[in-house]
């Protein structure tokens, strides 16, 4: 049933709507030059439209050349799109648009926002672009890259995000009010990726602020996961976050658990931390036991392993990029072949393909320009080099624009068997889709900096290498630099080093002057008043989190629920609304 060579024999021989040139134009060598330009083009008629029709709101409706929005209300695509121009080279417009976000952003609303989306496109979005901004040509304050506007924007944004994480398992809750906090009615059913994606974000804020509680809520979140892991190794899909029950218990690497194991890996990489990558090849041996069949990756009862689910997700097509990362090539590429396969029959990747039937599935034929894909041909080109990978980033491009492109942009594929279209166009076509599609077209763009390049910033305490490639990008491919982590840590460490000293110099002189007051009055309600004085001192020095309470709220339950029933759950935080 779950024969893969009899799919890869039979889809290779369907071409992708759009190509039309006949099976020799894959044997022709690709124009990257060609294809680099086209991809540009195809980033500006989205972005110009986005800001004739959409702008302020969050996302482009581009059907009706009108906006909308989604995640918040934080001209999300703006903010998205701003580390692609610097990639294209759109110096002027991302000076432009640092000043527009500046003045125009707020935080401060009255908005139920996506902890997890909010995080990983806004937080992570300003965290690129103030990492980038010297790059862009923008004047930097002086103490860049561990201060400067961007930089406070993003950590004003993530603090609204910390209420969620005041649980009794450190797991955060999937929805907060950027204004009150988190609703007293909201669900306590989060998915596996909506707790476990934050360590890129949090942990660089932390490391460039100085302000340590980001990068602790991130990993007691991470952690939380694994201690509830199952006898088997594997992990479900959604969790109640102040119980540690597992709601849904289908395990995978798709919608719903995803970049959870891309953060173990990269955020091992960005902080050079063996206990994530540990963490991560412990669930990359129990994914290859129970969910591996040929090459693909199927949906398994989590503490059973047995099959729940034989369906490929798009949203998996991350991870042959993620192989790519820990050296596994060889896997990698077989994976991505398969994968490929299902967009040759389509134009596009069906957010949900069934395995065996090899078709896609009811209620989940859409394409919403989704880039994961492209993700792991960029990786992948990057370490091999085989043209196969630019061979999809050709048949990307002619197939979006040929099924995609209206008047006003790029539109969601509704059902990639007849192209009906949606009106959509999601802030991460800008952010990650065109990213990837112009650096895979685009070997040398800095991004790929092999570190014979770099920018030196002079800091206090000497200076500090920047630039220098080995980009980590989160996974709505914002990409940071590990380089400014240890270029503020030591900066931080030396103001806390000046605070410390501060702090006992004045506990000193206290205690000196109350020793003198003794003295004079042969008291020792001077002492006394001292010793309470450094006790509340020191009371104040720390933070009492507010006590959570139980909640008794109605649970989603869906291990007991069949096949189509399970397809909604899995896609009700990642596809859609039905």
């Amino acid at each position: 049933m779950l024969r893969s060579w009899y799919l890869l024999c039979c889809l290779w021989a369907l071409h992708l709507p759009g190509a039309g040139e006949g099976a020799a134009a894959a044997d022709r060598e690709i124009d990257t030059a060609h294809y680099r330009e086209r991809v540009k083009s195809m980033f500006y008629h989205a972005y110009n439209n986005y800001l004739e029709n959409a702008f302020p709101y969050d996302e482009l409706r581009p059907l009706t050349c009108d906006g909308q929005d989604t995640w918040g209300s934080f001209s999300l695509t703006l903010i998205d799109a701003l580390d692609t121009l610097l990639i294209l080279g759109n110096v002027s417009e991302f000076q432009r648009v640092v000043n527009v976000l500046q003045e125009g952003v707020d935080f401060d609303i009255d908005v139920n926002a996506s902890v997890f989306e909010t995080n990983i496109r806004v937080v992570g979005g300003l965290l690129s672009a103030h990492l980038l901004s010297k790059k862009a040509g923008v004047e930097v304050e002086a103490g860049w890259p561990c201060s400067g506007p961007l930089l406070r924007m993003a950590k004003e944004a993530a603090r609204k995000l910390l209420p969620a994480f005041q649980t009794p398992t450190g797991m955060p809750y999937g929805t907060v009010n950027l204004l009150h906090g988190v609703n007293p009615g909201e669900t306590p059913v989060t998915c596996t990726a909506g707790i476990g994606t934050f360590i890129v974000e949090f942990a660089t804020l932390s490391h460039l602020t100085g302000d340590v509680v980001f990068e602790d809520v991130a990993r007691k979140a991470l952690k939380a996961l694994w201690k509830n892991r199952s006898d088997i190794g594997l992990v479900g899909n959604h969790i109640d976050v102040v119980t540690a029950k597992w709601v849904a218990q289908d395990a995978g690497i798709g919608a719903g658990v995803d970049s959870y194991f891309e953060y173990l890996v990269k955020g091992a990489i960005l902080l050079h931390d063996e206990e994530l990558m540990s963490m991560f090849l412990e669930y990359n041996k129990a994914i290859g036991n129970y969910t591996k069949f040929d090459d693909w990756y199927l949906w398994v009862q989590m503490y059973k392993g047995t099959v729940s689910m034989p369906v490929f997700q798009s949203l998996e097509a991350y991870w042959p990029g993620l192989q790519s990362l820990i050296g596994d090539i060889s896997n990698a590429m077989r994976t991505f072949l398969n994968y490929y396969t299902v967009w040759k029959q389509f134009g596009g990747l069906p957010e949900f393909y069934n395995i065996p039937q090899g078709y896609t599935v009811e209620k989940r034929e859409g394409y919403p320009l989704r880039p994961e894909l492209l993700e792991s041909a960029m990786y992948l080109y990057r370490a091999t080099r085989d043209p196969t990978l630019l061979e999809l980033g050709r048949d990307a491009v002619e197939s979006i624009e040929k099924i995609s492109k209206v008047e006003c942009g790029f539109a969601t594929i509704k059902d990639l068997r007849d192209h009906r279209l949606d009106n959509r166009m999601e802030s991460f076509f800008l952010a990650e889709t065109v990213k990837y599609l112009y650096l895979l077209f685009d070997p040398d763009n800095f991004i790929h900096n092999d570190g014979s390049a770099f920018d030196v910033v002079p800091m206090p305490y000497g200076e500090c290498i920047l630039g220098a490639g080995g980009y980590v990008f989160n996974t709505e491919a914002h990409p940071i630099d590990p380089a400014a982590l240890h270029c503020c840590r030591k900066q931080k460490e030396e103001q806390w080093e000046v605070e410390d000293l501060m702090r006992e110099f004045y506990f000193l002189k206290r205690s000196k002057k109350s020793t003198f007051k003794r003295t004079a009055d042969h008291s020792g309600r001077e002492s006394q008043t001292a010793s309470a004085d450094a006790s509340s001192e020191s009371s104040r020095g720390g933070t009492n989190p507010e006590k959570n309470t139980k909640r008794r709220l109605p649970l989603l339950s869906c291990p007991n629920q069949p096949f189509t029933s399970k397809l909604s759950v899995l896609g009700q935080v990642f596809l859609d609304d039905t």
